[in-house]
């Protein structure tokens, strides 16, 4: 009776594998990978993601149907606002319920005294060393590389990869998958992603920000979605644009704005792509002072429970 009774959860494997590492060392690119989806912000700058985001892949292996639930969470730094004490507080959250962990390094980090070392002894989940971007290293180096954090912290794999170019993602997903534990799944088939279409639209003006913006602008600027209505042939969104300073509104906004009507052309054009619709989209930027050292503010805006 009893093994009729396990049988069915022998049949799907599920579970939550949170993505970590300190900021620009492609965790967002390799979730985007993983789920075949662009989910998660991605710029040549730091600290461009900022909430826990989950991203959602069913299908099978070797017979075997799966649900794996990716989680990108922001990169591990020593937080110096509030919103950083958030972003930290999500990166811990997702090692709490983790099933596996990606600890995601690139080539040329340094082993010792890494930042993410003492998170890692919160969790008991298998962890799976990520070293990433060996595009830009020699094989002698990687393998160098793979000793000292095998030395340092005795992982339950060790992956090479590059990101960028795809290669050894297929390895890497093997061996998630074979750490993965036998459970029914958490979410529904045609589930993507936990966060709703108003979230995207707002990441994705946000990385406009970041690629056209220097200097403080990209961290003092903030996007709120006021507005999403779908009709049949288009969707129509409304978004405030908060940043902290009156000058950073003139830089944000651009001469005649011309810099607000790139950062919305650029932004409208991925939208359509994302949502598959034609897309009417209205900006409008706001002084919030110290935005991101109010409690209140970050509540607001999803940072806090």
């Amino acid at each position: 009776m009893e093994e009729n009774q396990e049988a069915p959860l022998r049949n799907h494997r599920a579970g939550f594998v949170s993505i970590i590492g300190k900021p620009n060392v492609g965790k967002s690119t390799l979730m985007n990978v993983l789920v075949g989806e662009k989910m998660s912000i991605i710029t040549s700058k730091a600290q461009t993601t900022r909430h826990r985001i989950l991203g959602i892949l069913n299908g099978t292996h070797e017979e075997i149907p799966f649900q794996l639930v990716y989680s990108d969470t922001p990169g591990v730094i020593k937080p110096a606002y509030k919103l950083h004490d958030s972003m930290m507080t999500f990166v811990k959250g997702s090692l709490e319920d983790a099933d596996v962990v990606l600890f995601v390094v690139e080539v040329a980090e340094k082993v010792a005294e890494h930042e993410v070392l003492p998170l890692l002894k919160r969790t008991d989940a298998p962890v799976i060393l990520v070293l990433n971007k060996i595009d830009l290293s020699d094989q002698e180096h990687v393998n160098a590389k793979m000793a000292e954090w095998e030395a340092e912290i005795k992982p339950s794999a060790i992956v090479p990869i590059s990101a960028l170019e795809n290669a050894n993602i297929a390895t890497l997903f093997d061996a998630v998958i074979t750490r993965l534990p036998f459970h029914p799944p958490y979410f529904q088939e045609d589930e993507l992603t936990d966060k709703p279409e108003r979230f995207f639209a707002s990441e994705m003006i946000r990385e406009k920000i970041f690629l056209n913006y220097r200097q403080e602008i990209p961290y003092s600027s903030e996007v709120v979605i006021t507005e999403f209505k779908e009709k049949d042939d288009i969707i129509v969104i409304r978004a405030e644009i908060l940043v902290e300073r009156k000058s950073q509104k003139g830089i944000l906004i651009g001469e005649k704005g011309e810099m607000l009507k790139r950062v919305g052309s650029q932004a409208r054009h991925d939208l359509e792509a994302f949502f598959g619709k034609k897309v009417f989209l209205e900006q409008h930027v706001k002084v919030e002072p110290d935005w991101r050292s109010k409690e209140n503010k970050l509540r607001q805006f999803g940072y806090e429970d």
